[in-house]
Parts: C-alpha cells; structure tokens; sequence
C-alpha cells in the first residue's frame, strides 16, 4: 500500500509557482535590493519617507498608464497611443479651465470623454476589424499628438484658482522626518497617488478574481483554446482596448493635476516607459502573462533607477537611458529563461 501511495504521489505533478508570481517575486526582490542598496550606500535622502512618496507622486500618472497598458499587454496586444492621449488630455484640460470658463467637473469629463473616445474607436479597429494594434494605435499617438497642438499650440500655466487649490491638496501621512531644525515633517501624497493605488487595487482584484480578469489571460495566452472555452475573444480585446483609453484619459488629468500646466511636449516618451515597466513588472510583450502589482512596482523601480543615477552625479539623460535599457534586457532574459523552462515541463507532462 505504501508503495501505491509512492507512486500515486510521483505521478501527481507538483504545482508550483505560476510564471506570472514568478516575476512578481524577481521585480520585487530587484525593487528592495536595489532600494535597501540606496539606503546604505547613497545616505540619507533615501532613508527619509518623503522620498518614497515623491516617487509615488512623480509616477502617479504613469502607473495608471502602465496599468492600461499591462492589461492590453496581457490579452497579447500594445498600445502606443498612451502618451500622446494623455498630453492631449492635460492641454483640453487646461484650455477648458483657462479660456472656456470650465470647472473642475467639466474638465474631469473632457478628460474621461477624451480616454474614452480614443478606447472605443481603437478597441473597435484591433477587436473588430483584426487591424493591427501596433498599426492603430501609432495613428492614436501621432493624431494625439496633433490635436494636442490644434488645441493649442503654446504651453501655459493654469491660473484658475479652484484648480489651483486641488493641485496644492496634500494629504499628510502619520509618518515623516526630522528636518535640519529639529522639527518633525510629516510625509505627504498627491491625490492623484490616491486615485493610482486604489486603480492598481481595483485591477488586481479584476485580474485575480473576476471572470473577465481570467478572460484577459485566456485570450493572451491561446486564442483558440479561448474561443473553445466559450470567451468572446473580440469582446474581451475591445474592453482591453477601452480600459487602456480610459485609464489613459484618467492618467491625463492626474497628470495635469501634478504639472498644473498644458504643453504639446507633455508626456513625451510615457509610451515607452509604461511599456518598459510593464516588461519590468513581468508582463509579456506575448501575452498570456502579468501582473498588476509587478507593473506597479516596475513604475517605482523605473523612478527608483532615475533618482539612484542622478544621486551618483550622472545628471545627463542618457545615463538613464542606458540604465533602464540594461535593466529592461536584464528582465527579458530572465522572462525568456522562465518561459523555456514553463515549456519544457509541459512538454514532459
């Protein structure tokens, strides 16, 4: 009997971790080291509260960005519209509140008809018509761009006093430092940092628990075995398509909130960084794989990385550059690596 029991339990696959927890795990333990590394070897400013909170309040826009990004990602499809939406957002934003007598509501709904808009038309096009996503949202990004300057063409800063007085809103936290007097100050975040961790919970739990959230998987990973399943695979890629527009317009107006400003230049090359720390965070340019909190932390490491460079006295842009471009192909090996292996204990089950 014992011996049965032996070889039922041999035969029994094991189930371990999945790839996606996988590269969950290796972005947060990239994110602490590289972190606790900055502490002991770069001082103090790292040890202060503030500064972890003022990566939050720099990344606030592009880790929802990111989060839209990921989920579009995850179904097996890109979206590079992104950054250009999100300048086009933050100008008609700026123009409403400074030469259309707008308000704060009606400013929030142009940006979230903005999003929208761009998330349906471009859902419609990958998901019903089978065009290319890349192909249509590098014409998102370039007639975003365009309209930003339509809308207008010099950057400005906005006076209106009640958008002034939401952009100044800090909420302090029950934690801070001491500063050179002596005096404790206590930490603060933006709110846009609010409205981006409870947008990061929120999709997590979607992709954890909620039936379309495995939709999102199942479409990514093998189309076919999803249509077999019974998911509406073109339903799916339209409401991916519409949630990267959306959370894009709603990136546009936390960003707007942060700079306080319109610019044609604004949110130049978020495209690229939503997508690096999406790769980072462990989402595959495949499909199939990702995770909400690995694209969060990929932000902070993204932000991380920027101040650790210019702490070291490398003020100059292209040493970023060349930091995140190491990083990103760092965490394609390791992706690589961890896809071959997945494949080959499927192929010997």
């Amino acid at each position: 009997m014992a011996g049965k029991g032996n070889a039922e339990s041999k035969a029994m696959p094991k189930r371990g971790m999945t790839d996606s927890n996988k590269l969950l795990l290796i972005t947060i333990i990239v994110f602490v080291a590289m972190y606790a590394g900055a502490m002991i070897f770069l001082g103090e400013g790292f040890l202060k509260a503030q500064t972890f909170c003022n990566l939050l309040n720099n990344n606030a826009a592009l880790i929802i960005t990111a989060c839209g990004l990921s989920i579009v990602m995850i179904t097996g499809g890109i979206d590079i519209s992104v950054g250009g939406v999100v300048a086009l957002v933050s100008m008609s934003c700026a123009v409403n509140l400074d030469y259309l007598n707008g308000n704060i509501f009606t400013s929030i709904m142009v940006a979230l008809g903005i999003g929208l808009a761009f998330g349906i038309v471009q859902g419609f096009l990958v998901a019903y018509l089978d065009i290319q996503p890349f192909i249509v949202s590098l014409a998102g990004m370039f007639f975003a761009r365009g309209m930003t300057t339509i809308v207008h063409s010099q950057p400005f800063n906005v006076a209106n006093e009640a958008f002034q007085a939401l952009k100044n809103t800090r909420i302090k936290l029950p934690f801070g430092s001491v500063n050179a007097k002596g005096v404790f100050v206590n930490a603060y975040i933006e709110i846009g940092v609010v409205v981006a961790i409870a947008i990061v919970v929120v999709l997590f739990c979607v992709l954890r628990w909620v039936k379309l959230g495995r939709s999102f998987y199942a479409v990514g990973g093998n189309q076919q075995s999803a249509l077999m399943l019974g998911i509406n695979v073109k339903r799916t890629r339209f409401i991916a398509q519409l949630l990267s527009g959306l959370l894009a317009g709603i990136a546009g107006y936390v960003y707007f909130m942060h700079v306080g400003s319109g610019s044609p230049s604004h949110a130049s090359g978020m495209e690229m960084n939503a997508i690096a720390t999406s790769i980072i965070g462990g989402t595959l340019l495949t499909g199939g794989v990702g995770n909400i909190f690995g694209t969060f932390l990929g932000v902070l490491s993204l932000g991380l990385i920027q101040n650790i460079v210019s702490s070291i006295g490398l003020d100059q842009a292209w040493w970023t550059g060349i930091t995140v471009a190491a990083m990103l192909c760092l965490f394609l090996v390791i992706q690589s690596v961890i896809m071959a292996q997945s494949r080959k204990k499927k192929a010997a089950v």
